[in-house]
């Protein structure tokens, strides 16, 4: 994916990715990511948890403006089925 988002930027599109291998979003040099650190297939959260997806995809999005030097990675500090997921 990392390699895929950062052509997508060279063509002017901004771009984030949601990372559940940290190494990995490391080595291919993504241009913005978030990471959490969740099982693999569920990099928004729980199958049928809307709050937690919704949760997570927010702080993707606002990640586009919030990072500004490439390659950056931002830890999310959710947990998986340990979190109450109502906004604030």
């Amino acid at each position: 994916m990392g390699l895929i988002q950062r052509a997508i930027e060279e063509a002017g599109v901004p771009a984030v990715g949601i990372s559940i291998v940290r190494r990995f979003t490391e080595e291919t040099k993504a241009s913005r990511s978030v990471f959490v650190k969740w099982p693999m297939g569920h990099p928004l959260g729980e199958p049928g948890r809307a709050d937690q997806q919704t949760a997570v995809l927010k702080r993707a999005l606002s990640a586009l403006e919030s990072i500004t030097a490439p390659g950056t990675i931002i830890d999310l500090p959710y947990r998986w089925k340990r979190e109450d997921w109502k906004e604030g």
